[in-house]
């Protein structure tokens, strides 16, 4: 399954704004985003990974997205950190 890296993954970003921020520190090794997550979200966030070379991956939805990063609600995107 796509999301196990992100499952095994010691440190992680959780949520737009903190994937984003990783991303733009060089901090982010991959990033995954929610298939079902508003476009106007995580456009900057794509747009973003592609002008960096940023491998970026989907999750079907924003609660297995959120599932898989441990907590109990959808998150529209999550990263690997160093």
């Amino acid at each position: 399954m796509a999301l196990d890296g992100l499952r095994a993954a010691k440190k992680k970003t959780v949520g737009t704004k903190q994937t984003l921020k990783a991303v733009e520190k060089g901090l982010a090794r991959r990033v995954y985003v929610a298939r079902d997550a508003e476009a106007h979200i995580i456009a900057p966030l794509l747009e973003l990974c592609a002008s960096r070379g940023t491998p970026c991956e989907y999750a079907e939805s924003m609660r297995e997205l959120g599932r898989a990063c441990g907590i109990q609600v959808g998150a529209a995107a999550a990263g690997i950190i160093e």
